[in-house]
């Protein structure tokens, strides 16, 4: 799990810079830029989660201590 969530983390980031790049910054809510526009969103919520839970365990583990 010490692994896992980094490399998950890493590749939420790399699937948004991804996205970002597919948007047409012209009309973002037309045609393929609408679905990267979507998908950006969506890594980014995805991130943030990956982040709340390994801020979660590391809390909980010096609550145990």
């Amino acid at each position: 799990m010490k692994i896992l969530l980094p490399i998950l983390m890493i590749l939420a980031l790399g699937m948004g810079v991804f996205n970002l790049i597919q948007i047409d910054w012209e009309a973002p809510l037309e045609g393929k830029s609408s679905i990267a526009l979507i998908g950006s969103m969506a890594s980014g919520s995805a991130f943030l989660l990956l982040l709340i839970l390994l801020l979660s365990k590391k809390i909980s583990q010096k609550l145990k201590k």
